[in-house]
């Protein structure tokens, strides 16, 4: 039988003792390294998990507070209208003619009895000169008439007339009288044509521009359809016109019920800020429009210097109920909680509390409440975010004031009120 026969050879003799040597010491370095992981693993958990080190909980955030401020405050409310002249006039010619001059240039301001044109007068002077001739035809033929009547109404005896004779003389006087009469009618008449002749301002005001110039035949005939030469609008005083919601206005009659006097207008123009132009209520329409539901209300305001010119649009703003004594906030003390507006207060303990409050307009960057509050309230005025209702806080003295530079309104239109407000002197 034959059998393999293995033949090893020096070097790999060699090999195979050397791994056999290196296989311990592999495996004692991972045993060190696995003892070494075990031990660090123990010692942090030691240390991180020790009964010694107790968890700090964070301080109480700090806000400040402070008490609403308590002012007088008028209420206002806005509406938009426009400037209308507190009269107007459209001047026609009386009599018919040629224009032969023209008193005014155009934009004026003319007043009442001012000549403004001249129509030629000459024919109505003529008619004027026969109307006196026959009013002394007339005066003579009375005078006549008289003497003849005096001269029999005292005859008695065989010089009396007849009662018919002495009847007609009288007849005579009286017609000679009403001759007179009508005679000095026609001259009155003409003597108001000549006078007609001279187109004069039957008001003061601002004058437009002429619509025919001198040499053009006007008409003065049909009194309404006579040639227009110009128009007057009397600007001072001046009407500004507005019409109101009839919400409004039950808010208005209900707050001035048992006030006396007209109320208190203010006006600013598109291009201003504030309202500087003052004025009265002085006319509300009896009833209000069926198909808008709004009713025609006018103002009328000074207007001195003639700035203010009518069909401008202007901003107007109402003092409906006088001055009131209001709680204000700074506008951003107030948040919404859903459908409702909440402040946030901080009590005695320092517990934070979410009060629902009813707004009203802003006075210089402060909010009205008009309830909800109370004077001794502390409300939060800072660091809003770390205020949470229910929570605790730190209260730190705080103080509101009024910037006179910030004004408007973000109110809630749902319910009528107040758009505006301002602190009363």
């Amino acid at each position: 039988m034959n059998f393999p026969v293995q033949i090893e050879t020096p070097a790999e003799d060699g090999q195979k003792f050397r791994q056999d040597r290196l296989k311990p010491s592999r495996r004692r370095g991972a045993t060190i390294a696995v003892i070494a992981v075990v031990a660090i693993g123990g010692l942090g958990w030691k240390m991180f998990h020790s009964s010694d080190v107790q968890a700090v909980s964070p301080p109480d955030p700090v806000v400040q507070t402070a008490h609403p401020l308590v002012r007088e405050v008028t209420e206002w409310d806005d509406y938009i209208g426009r400037f209308a002249p507190s009269k107007t006039v459209e001047v026609r010619p009386r009599v018919s003619g040629a224009i032969t001059r023209i008193f005014f240039r155009d934009g004026d301001f003319v007043r009442a009895g001012q000549a403004l044109f001249t129509i030629d007068s000459r024919p109505y002077g003529a008619a004027l000169a026969e109307a006196q001739a026959e009013v002394a035809s007339a005066r003579a033929a009375l005078a006549l008439a008289k003497s003849d009547y005096d001269r029999v109404a005292g005859l008695t005896g065989d010089e009396a007339m007849a009662a018919s004779e002495v009847d007609q003389r009288r007849t005579r006087v009286r017609s000679a009288a009403a001759a007179l009469a009508a005679a000095q009618a026609r001259a009155r008449q003409r003597a108001l044509d000549v006078e007609f002749a001279t187109v004069r301002a039957p008001i003061s005001g601002r004058i437009s521009d002429r619509r025919v110039d001198v040499g053009n035949l006007v008409s003065g005939d049909n009194g309404a359809n006579a040639t227009l030469l110009t128009t007057i609008n009397a600007v001072d005083p001046i009407y500004f016109t507005f019409d109101a919601s009839e919400a409004l206005f039950l808010k208005t009659q209900r707050e001035r019920a048992g006030q006396g006097g007209a109320a208190k207008v203010q006006v600013r123009l598109q291009d201003e800020t504030d309202y500087r132009w003052n004025g009265t209520l002085d006319f509300t329409d009896n009833g209000l429009d069926p198909r808008s539901g709004t009713i025609r209300v006018r103002a009328v305001l000074s207007n001195h210097d003639g700035f203010l010119t009518p069909g401008m649009f202007g901003n107007m703003r109402l003092a409906d109920g006088g001055t009131v004594k209001a709680l204000l906030v700074p506008d951003d003390a107030v948040q919404s909680d859903q459908a409702r507006k909440v402040v946030l207060t901080v009590g005695r303990d320092g517990t934070v509390t979410a009060k629902p409050v009813e707004l009203g307009p802003l006075v210089n960057g402060l909010r009205v409440i008009r309830s909800g509050l109370v004077p001794a309230d502390a409300v939060v005025i800072s660091n809003y975010q770390a205020a949470v209702a229910g929570a605790k806080v730190r209260s730190a003295r705080g103080a509101i004031a009024a910037d006179p530079r910030q004004s408007g309104s973000r109110g809630d239109p749902v319910a009528p009120m107040a758009a505006q407000a301002t602190l009363a002197n």
